[in-house]
């Protein structure tokens, strides 16, 4: 824990031997161990090095491969109409429930809500194999309501770990981490379907893709079940996780709505978070599936997620640069994001003059959309790339202004379940928007306003809220842990004596 901030240890705490054994490494040897194989070191099992990696891996699995098939535009079918109300379905579900999971991932440990929360990827992708075959919308929709509880848990446990392991000088650089791995897996999904359809001309894709996909989401479901126990988690300074050490039904929803009465300010970032997801179906349905054809789609797709991963490791460099203190580069950083904004999207807006839905998708058009051989193909293709970088940039930074307000595993974990319920809640929207036919430039306007709009409004939390280092003691008075419990060793001692 590189927090300078140690609170006393009271008249009545315990006395000196007992604090020191409490920080001592818990679980088995070998979960401690580093492994060296040459010029590499692997981090030892029970650290946030390994497990950040390790969880970047099942979602690189599960929904980095979503990602991949969603990309395609339409799923990779020809019509979006029934596509998008799964989106509906799903981003509803994920809405209502993502709200409350911080609760549930709270009660039920991380491990086993990151498990349960792989099986909706996997199930879902299944639906839309059956749906290439008998057209059964009611079961994709099914699948998608099912997958928006699953997500809805999977992504809280995954933002509590991102957020709250690392300590406060890391947290951009393995929040980064996560996202690139996250979405390499979305790179080599989207390869796939480039490799099978690199010639052909059609409009959807073969069943060999959705059932690649199936095969390494499974793959996901099935890692999700080894992850570490974080109470056995150490920081290399020896330092703990702050955690509830015996949460139940009761304790977390009402610590749910104490963290919104206490940390009332998170309303604040409320409009990032919505944000968020909302221009996901303009990028893949308003761009990706109606100007370009089915194999330019697959390559598009690769091209931005590998954004994805260069934005990622870019603006995480930035966000834990030592030479500034936290809270002046948590403002710089937030100048920096509306700059994008303003740069990106104003390439998008000359963009989108050029075609409309009836140009494109319009009832009785023969969809051919333009190949990456022909000429016109560089403009929109370097702007698709900065959709993705974009999105990256977006994700981590708002991540990251998150972790930077608190180092409490219990209360981050509510603030991943706001903004994953919240986020969601914009991408039901959008996809409720698109669904209905409204025309891409007043979908790609909505984009714009809401994400420059977000950040003025997120300014006074930012500059207000986010503090150069959280005391250990504002922490712990959200959990029912002591000093002892999570402080390294020689910091207790230092304090004893």
């Amino acid at each position: 824990m590189d927090e300078k901030h140690v609170s006393e240890v009271s008249s009545d705490s315990p006395s000196h031997t007992p604090a020191v054994e409490s920080t001592q490494k818990k679980g088995k040897p070998w979960m401690h161990k580093s492994i060296k194989l040459g010029p590499l070191t692997i981090p030892a099992y029970a650290t946030p090095q390994f497990q950040i990696i390790f969880v970047a891996l099942v979602c690189f699995l599960c929904p980095g491969m979503f990602n991949a098939v969603n990309g395609l535009g339409a799923g990779g079918q020809v019509s979006a109409v029934d596509i998008n109300n799964a989106n509906t379905a799903l981003y509803s579900t994920f809405a209502g429930v993502g709200f409350f999971c911080g609760s549930i991932a709270n009660r039920l440990g991380l491990r086993l809500t990151l498990g349960i929360g792989g099986f909706g990827y996997f199930l879902y992708v299944a639906s839309i194999l059956s749906y290439n075959h008998n057209q059964n919308a009611g079961f994709l929709i099914f699948a998608g309501a099912l997958l928006g509880l699953c997500a809805g848990m999977l992504w809280t446990a995954q933002g509590a770990i991102m957020m709250s392991y690392p300590s406060e000088k890391e947290k951009g650089r393995y929040i980064s981490r996560f996202w690139a791995i996250f979405n390499l897996g979305a790179v080599i999904g989207a390869l796939v379907p480039l490799g099978q359809n690199l010639h052909s001309t059609a409009g959807a894709v073969t069943d060999g893709t959705y059932i690649a996909f199936m095969v390494l989401m499974a793959a996901g479901f099935v890692l999700s079940m080894f992850l570490c126990d974080p109470r056995i988690v150490r920081r290399n300074d020896g330092s703990g996780i702050i955690l509830m050490k015996n949460p139940s039904w009761k304790s977390e929803i009402l610590g749910l709505f104490e963290t919104l009465k206490n940390d009332y300010y998170i309303i604040g970032l409320f409009p990032l978070f919505i944000s968020s997801n909302w221009f996901y179906t303009y990028h893949f349905q308003g761009v990706n599936l109606p100007y370009f054809n089915l194999r330019t789609r697959c390559l598009n797709n690769v091209l931005y997620w590998s954004m994805q991963i260069v934005g990622a490791f870019l603006v995480g460099f930035l966000l834990d640069l030592g030479k500034l203190r936290r809270s002046v580069r948590a403002r710089y950083v937030l100048a920096g994001l509306m700059l994008l904004t303003m740069a990106i999207w104003g390439g998008g807006y000359a963009f989108q003059k050029q075609y409309t839905r009836a140009d494109t998708l319009g009832l009785g058009k023969q969809h051919t959309g333009v190949d990456f051989t022909e000429g016109k193909y560089i403009g929109p293709m370097f702007l698709y790339m900065f959709y993705g970088f974009y999105d990256a940039a977006w994700q981590v930074t708002v991540y990251w202004l998150m972790g930077s307000l608190s180092n409490n595993s219990r209360k981050l974990a509510n603030f991943a379940g706001f903004y994953k319920g919240i986020q969601s809640a914009g991408g039901a929207i959008a996809a409720n928007i698109d669904a209905r036919q409204i025309p891409f430039m007043t979908q790609f306007g909505t984009n714009w306003g809401m994400l420059a709009g977000s950040i003025i409004i997120a300014a006074p939390v930012i500059f207000f809220k986010v503090q150069d280092t959280v005391p250990i003691e504002d922490d712990l008075k959200f959990s029912d842990e002591t000093v002892a419990d999570v402080a390294p060793a020689s910091e207790i001692k230092e304090i004893r004596n």
